[in-house]
């Protein structure tokens, strides 16, 4: 088994960037990605958040709660789910992102792989397009650098809203590594700026748990890429199935995951659970020297 390597030294080398309205520092701070599905099936709540209302209001409920952006999606990644036509996806999603940049300076993405929806909805006020097809899509990578926007490159491997069962890999995190950097040469061929790409491995995308497992453990070989790496832990099956825990009582492993990944080199987390999320990485943060404590009493 390959040894776990500790936050490589092209994490600490990374500068600062801006992305929407905000910037931030990532050799030194993990951000947090809040997640706002309007989906009625979503996994994790059921489609608590499906009405245009509600899903603005947990939009600025997370920020309240210490997010730094939030990943809006109209449409699941699961084939399960049903598929939909652009407009269908467009109409979830655009006014969310309206309500959104309204009320708050967070920066917001949206979860697609359709150029044509990543057009709009950057126009509509998006800052970031969460492509987790990994620019697979032809136009996608086009797209992304008409608009300016940042985009996140996941890694996946079956086709669009299609199932992909029992897939398989000779070295899960190398072939991760190599289509990660094939991807990256791809976006900065196609005009989009080196400092708005970030990159995520993909958990739970067409792996199994052993798969992301694996992923977590040897997560520094796809942070010493040297791009702001992108982790989406939360109330994953990977969590559930390790802990035999049922979507609704994996927190405590998904932050544990989290920690991991953030000694690893990690620099945003996508969470559902926002606050118990953000005092994990300022502890995080703090026990790496990242971060000061709030304050400093006891035996002082």
């Amino acid at each position: 088994m390959t040894h776990a390597t500790l936050c490589p030294d092209p994490v600490r080398r990374l500068a600062p960037r801006t992305i929407g309205p905000r910037t931030f520092d990532f050799a030194n701070r993990v951000a947090v990605m809040a997640i706002v599905n309007r989906t009625p099936d979503s996994f994790y709540d059921g489609g608590a958040t499906f009405a245009l209302d509600a899903a603005v209001s947990a939009a600025v409920r997370a920020a309240d709660d210490g997010a730094d952006w939030v990943d809006v999606g109209g449409m699941a990644f699961s084939p399960d789910t049903p598929e939909l036509s652009v407009a269908e996806e467009l109409d979830r999603v655009l006014g969310v992102i309206e309500g959104i940049r309204a009320a708050s300076d967070v920066v917001i993405s949206v979860d697609t792989y359709r150029p044509e929806v990543a057009r709009a909805c950057v126009a509509a006020g998006a800052d970031v397009i969460n492509d987790t097809m990994g620019l697979r899509v032809d136009g996608m990578a086009e797209a992304v650098a008409e608009t300016g926007a940042t985009v996140v490159i996941a890694h996946s491997i079956a086709q669009p809203h299609r199932h992909h069962p029992r897939p398989t890999y000779g070295d899960v995190v190398a072939e991760i590594a190599q289509f990660l950097r094939a991807k990256v040469e791809a976006a900065l061929a196609a005009g989009i700026a080196p400092d708005r790409i970030v990159i995520d491995p993909g958990h739970d995308l067409n792996k199994n748990t052993l798969h992301s497992l694996e992923i977590t453990r040897r997560l520094a070989e796809i942070t010493e890429i040297g791009l702001p790496t992108l982790v989406a832990l939360s109330n994953k099956d990977f969590v559930g199935e390790t802990l035999d825990a049922p979507r609704g009582e994996r927190l405590i492993g998904t932050l544990a995951v989290t920690v991991m990944c953030i000694e690893r080199g990690a620099r945003i987390v996508r969470a559902h659970n926002v606050a118990p999320t953000v005092q994990t990485i300022r502890m995080a943060e703090a026990v790496l020297g990242l971060r000061e404590p709030a304050w400093t009493r006891h035996n002082m």
